[in-house]
Formats: C-alpha cells, structure tokens, sequence
C-alpha cells in the first residue's frame, strides 16, 4: 500500500521539456526558450531523441535536432539550468560514443548535464538503423554498465555485448554525471533502482506515480529520485487541471516535474502562463 504524502511535502522543481518535433522550428527558438525557462528558474530542461522515426516529426516522434549537439549549443548560452535528455534511446547508439558525447558535454557545461535514457519503442525505427529491437533492455543496462566503468572505473570491461581489454578514456567526469532511466514498466523500475540516480515517469497520474514510486523504492534500497513528466499545450479550460496534476505529483512524492507546453509556436507564452499558475498555487 502506497504510503500518505504529508501535507508539507518539499516543492518538486519546476522543469522543461523543450520543443523540438518541427523541422519548420527555426533553430534560434531553443536558444530563446531556454533563456526564458533559466529566467523562470527552471531546474532542468530536457529534449527528446529519435534518429529515423518512419513517421513524420510530430507529437509521437519529436527529436528533430540532435539531443546532445543541441545541448552543447544550450550549455554555452545558459548559466545556471541542468541539461539533460529525456530521454536518449540507448540501445541504438554506440555505447563508447555515448559516453564521449556525455562526459564531454558534461565538462564543457561545468557539470550540468543530465543523462536521461530509455529502451526506445518503434520496432520500425530500430529496424531502420540496423539496431536490437527484441534485446534493446539488455543492451541498455550493459551500456549502464559500461558508462559508469569509463566514467569511473579501471581497467578492462567485459560485456555481452561490449567489451574492451586496453584503453584510456578521458574526459572522466570531474563531478557525478547523474543518470536517469525513464520509463513505468518493471524493468524500468528495476533498471532505475539498479543504474540510476534517477528516475522519470511519463503518463501516470499522482496516483499512478505514487505506487511505482514505491515500487521503485522496494526495488532500490538506496536513494533514488522519482520524478515525472506532464504536458500542457494551452488550452485555457486545462491550465487549472495541468496544475492540479502538477501539485498532486508534488504531493505524491515527485521530486521534480517536467512540462511540455506544445508545438513551439506560443511555447514561451504558455511556459511563463503555467509557471506564474504554479507560484500561485502554492
């Protein structure tokens, strides 16, 4: 049985999940949005990933610029907000190349940066770039493995799927790179409680948050942080709900909440909307 939130629970930080589904986006917009979220103070903002979805960009597929070069780009323009990807689909990248691309956006943001992955869903899409669809959860927690190896261990690695024997990786993080694992299956949950430092649910009411949030913990037995993932797109009859489910989250137990406010057309308009209700609210 899932435990009762105090009525004091700690306010859960307010973060963004930036706009990144349309190819008509000029690339500027991220720049801006991400100057107004760090305004706001926004804790993190987040962008998606996919490398050849078979249907065109959209609110299913988002993730037309390139996570982790958009990122770079974002961490020499912003000063104080996290960075990080939510989330990057693991199994179809080359695990050393990841890591390379993580540690070295983590130096260059001075430690800001924020890895966020999943398993991924689209058969399709993995079929299309020649990855494994049916062992994608294997492959992940073997990348999760692998990373943290490079970023902190020594010696050789050996895998299922990857392993080396000599070799020097550098830059080695000079602060923690925090991992989150996304997701609301078990094996999510149990990827998070063995891999991560965090995890983020997508879809799930304050309810629904708060027993796989237990769930989370039984799996874990140590700290790890529960977060989740909501939108609104803007319609005034939704703003009082989307912030209801934002305090109930809170309530719940989240340690952090993500928005998504829609295409990128009036995106900064209905972030500064939601976070002016928010602080209203409390």
């Amino acid at each position: 049985m899932s435990e009762q939130p105090s009525a004091a629970a700690p306010a859960a930080r307010f973060q963004v999940v930036l706009p990144d589904e349309s190819p008509e986006m000029p690339p500027r917009v991220l720049t801006e949005l991400a100057l107004r979220a760090e305004g706001l103070g926004a804790d993190t903002l987040w962008l998606p990933d996919h490398l050849l979805p078979p249907e065109p960009y959209g609110r299913t597929f988002g993730g037309v610029y390139e996570p982790l070069v958009t990122l770079a780009h974002l961490a020499a323009r912003t000063e104080r907000v996290g960075l990080g990807t939510s989330v990057l689909v693991a199994p179809m990248r080359d695990p050393f190349t990841l890591a390379k691309q993580a540690a070295t956006l983590h130096a260059l943001s001075g430690g800001r940066f924020v890895l966020g992955v999943g398993v991924g869903w689209s058969r399709e899409e993995f079929a299309a770039v020649g990855a494994d669809f049916a062992g994608r959860g294997a492959r992940t927690d073997e990348v999760l493995r692998l990373l943290r190896h490079l970023f902190e261990g020594e010696g050789a690695f050996r895998g299922r799927f990857h392993s080396y024997e000599r070799g020097v990786f550098e830059p080695r993080p000079a602060s923690p790179l925090p991992v989150t694992v996304g997701g609301t299956s078990e094996p999510a949950l149990a990827r998070a409680a063995a891999l991560a430092d965090a995890w983020q649910a997508v879809g799930l009411d304050a309810a629904g948050f708060a027993r796989r949030r237990d769930r989370l913990r039984e799996l874990a037995g140590r700290p790890v942080r529960a977060q989740a993932r909501i939108a609104w797109s803007g319609a005034d009859a939704d703003l009082g709900p989307a912030v209801d489910l934002y305090r109930a989250l809170e309530q719940a137990g989240a340690d952090a909440v993500a928005v998504w406010f829609g295409e990128w057309e009036g995106f900064g308009e209905r972030m500064e909307r939601f976070a002016a209700a928010v602080r209203r609210s409390a």
